[in-house]
């Protein structure tokens, strides 16, 4: 960083202590070269970047047992056109189960998390903790500060981080039903925000888009054959409701590539007389 440059301004899905603030710290080189920002929403997060009360965000798109993170892929096709994908990064999901004090797995009566961890740990929970209540937070770590302000018998989902900073105790690390649970995050920016330079290696676009022709026969084949046609290879495709009542939706695709690559502007380009809106919602180094 440039001596008396402002520090670059991080914002993330808080509070302190969630996986998003466990992946930022990951992802970053150096922590005191950038001020972080806890927000108390995905879509506070994107928001954020939006209005420029944040340079960069850090947000949840896929968990590789529960799927898409619904909240993320509806604010950044619907809230706002002005913030864009600009890189990804993989984290690996480690749960705990914390409490304010130790305890015997048998006496916990309540476990609090994020609705995303509690489905996580459903078999552990099922088989450890056959008689405990399961109830939702806003956030993995807001659970922990929840049972650090009410202790009893409760005990939340979340990670070491989270333990470490509201004095609370790890009854069981590793509490995951898959072992190779894993999150993908994808750093956001304004569109029209610096980038660093050019990254080597392989990159991926991603794409929304939706049609006043979805109701004909073969208009979703039609689409995708675009990009099949031009030997472009899709990594994942999703269906998410528009909000405009029953049966209309928007598709988000993820692709190999950049999108000024030949084939892939190509295929966007021809996918753009199939559909009623098309938008790069980000072209990216992929991890």
């Amino acid at each position: 960083m440039t001596p008396g440059a402002p520090r670059l301004r991080i914002g993330y899905l808080g509070p302190d202590g969630t996986f998003s603030h466990e992946a930022v710290l990951d992802a970053i080189a150096d922590p005191d070269e950038v001020e972080l920002v806890a927000l108390p929403t995905v879509y506070d997060t994107v928001m954020a970047v939006h209005d420029g009360r944040v340079d960069r965000g850090l947000v949840p798109i896929e968990n590789s047992l529960e799927g898409s993170v619904n909240a993320t892929l509806d604010a950044l096709a619907v809230e706002t056109e002005d913030v864009a994908i600009v890189g990804e990064s993989v984290h690996a999901v480690r749960h705990c189960l914390i409490a304010r004090e130790p305890m015997e797995l048998e006496e916990v009566e309540e476990v609090i998390s994020h609705p995303q961890a509690n489905a996580q740990c459903a078999r552990f929970i099922r088989d450890r903790l056959p008689g405990a209540s399961v109830l939702s937070a806003s956030s993995t770590a807001e659970a922990v500060r929840m049972v650090a302000a009410q202790g009893g018998r409760r005990a939340a989902l979340s990670t070491r981080l989270a333990a470490e900073l509201y004095g609370c105790e790890v009854l069981r690390a590793g509490v995951e039903d898959v072992a190779e649970n894993e999150t993908r995050f994808v750093w956001i920016a304004r569109r029209d925000a610096e980038t660093p330079g050019e990254r080597h290696g392989p990159w991926k676009t991603s794409l929304v888009f939706w049609g006043v022709g979805a109701e004909a026969p073969g208009w979703l084949v039609r689409c995708l054959s675009e990009f099949a046609f031009r030997g472009v290879n899709l990594t994942r495709i999703e269906s998410r409701p528009r909000k405009q009542g029953l049966g209309r939706y928007m598709f988000f695709i993820d692709l190999e590539g950049r999108d000024t690559d030949r084939p892939v502007a190509e295929a966007v380009a021809a996918l753009e007389g199939q559909t009623e809106r098309v938008r790069v919602v980000g072209s990216y180094p992929a991890a």
